[in-house]
């Protein structure tokens, strides 16, 4: 079944209920992207949408208003209104708050990662505790820059080592060879490339995966 879609003067009524519900989120943030700014889609659903809410509030935190018209079994209606020509600039994260504590032993892997689905780059805050590796590896067809945040440890080239100490702004670049080993007080850093589907490394003493 599709999608029922009414315009009407000032407004656009978008009814998804007879949807796939793997359909209904594009349709909607493609009839979103489509308003001018300041105008409004009605979307009508059998549900309360929680999670594109959600979806919303990661791509266009504070560039949208989103207000309940109609709140009965199978006809739920909100409004949404376009604010902004284009997602907004933000505050993502205070990244002290998720490096305070270095040497825990048992975080490891992804502690933050840029969660807007629109968008050209990747962003991670990877996290090694005391001792913690990410083994040998070739890296992916893409360069990387890393800013140390806290903690220590050293990064293994094909050549030689570098130490990592918080302040430290690495470019690794396209296929090269690293490892990673955390110092005693475990490691956090900073990434940031362009997009790319997750890659899943090895870690000879960490359970959990992590990413670059």
């Amino acid at each position: 079944m599709s999608s029922s879609i009414t315009n009407a003067p000032g407004s656009l009524e978008l009814d998804v209920r007879g949807m796939k519900k793997p359909d209904k989120h594009p349709t909607i943030f493609a009839a979103y992207a489509a308003l001018a700014v300041g105008k409004s889609l009605v979307l009508v659903n059998d549900h309360d949408p929680q999670h594109l809410r959600e979806e919303f509030e990661a791509d266009h935190a504070g560039s949208f208003n989103w207000d309940y018209v109609n709140r009965e079994i199978r006809d739920w209606r909100i409004k949404i209104t376009k604010l902004a020509s284009t997602p907004l600039p933000r505050v993502l994260v205070d990244t002290t708050t998720i490096t305070n504590d270095t040497s825990a032993a048992d975080v490891s892997g992804a502690v933050w990662k840029l969660e807007a689905r629109q968008r050209d780059l990747d962003s991670n805050v990877i996290a090694l505790p005391p001792g913690g590796t990410i083994d040998a590896h070739t890296g992916p067809e893409l360069d990387v820059i890393i800013h140390v945040l806290a903690g220590s440890g050293q990064l293994t080239t094909e050549l030689g080592a570098i130490d990592l100490t918080p302040g430290v702004l690495l470019w690794m670049p396209r296929r090269s060879r690293r490892q990673f080993t955390a110092g005693e007080q475990g490691l956090r850093y900073f990434t940031v490339h362009q997009r790319r589907q997750s890659l899943v490394l090895g870690a000879s003493r960490v359970s959990a995966p992590a990413a670059e």
